[in-house]
């Protein structure tokens, strides 16, 4: 009987096979990076806001602590955003008749919230609690990095579930002293104890329950 096929044919088949699994491989990865990048995250990126707020001019230029600002970040699962009133209290003294500052006046004359674009945002099916992460000693940089260097807000953080896990993992690394948790410029070089007992005094759970699936989705 004649031979059908070619006996090139094996080879073909062979390379075929690895080259799908290196096309599949390289696909995973791919995506991988993409739901990691920028592009998904929003990390790094600046978002376009009705008024170009400068975090970097309030806190290190005139050293506005966050909670004039965000008021309920020690009580509340939300940092809150400032009313109009807030921003009034000293710009009716000061570049009060700016251009730039026309929608905040227009928000306190009509009487309408400013519509700010939220940077830090996420999923409807995580839960997060700020008061929580404040009274156990996680400053707002570990989050938000240091927003007293940034002439417009932008995100730190990709925010990803890796991200927080690597965090509830190792607790250790991020607490601080309370009286530091909003000072972006707080460092230690003793990290290796301090951590360490922080995390007992503060009564922060062991690694089980804070990456038990519960913790962040309910």
């Amino acid at each position: 009987m004649s031979q059908i096929f070619h006996r090139s044919t094996n080879t073909v088949s062979r390379v075929s096979i690895y080259a799908a699994v290196f096309i599949l491989a390289g696909l995973a990865w791919l995506l991988m990076a993409l739901d990691r990048s920028p592009y998904t995250t929003r990390q790094g990126i600046v978002l376009t806001q009705p008024v170009p707020f400068s975090h970097e001019h309030h806190v290190a230029g005139l050293g506005l602590d966050c909670r004039y600002c965000h008021t309920s970040v020690e009580t509340s699962r939300f940092a809150g955003i400032p009313p109009t009133a807030t921003c009034m209290n000293c710009h009716k003294l000061i570049w009060a008749d700016s251009e730039m500052l026309e929608p905040v006046r227009a928000s306190l004359r009509e009487d309408r919230p400013i519509a700010w674009t939220r940077v830090n945002d996420l999923p409807d099916f995580t839960y997060f609690d700020h008061s929580i992460h404040v009274a156990k000693g996680i400053g707002c940089a570990s989050c938000h990095g240091r927003v007293d260097e940034m002439p417009l807000m932008r995100r730190a953080a990709p925010l990803q579930m890796e991200w927080c896990l690597e965090c509830h993992r190792h607790p250790e690394k991020e607490v601080r002293p309370r009286a530091e948790v909003f000072n972006p410029k707080w460092q230690t070089t003793d990290r290796a104890s301090l951590g360490p007992r922080l995390v007992r005094e503060y009564g922060i759970r062991n690694v089980q329950d804070l990456t038990n699936c519960s913790t962040c989705h309910r």
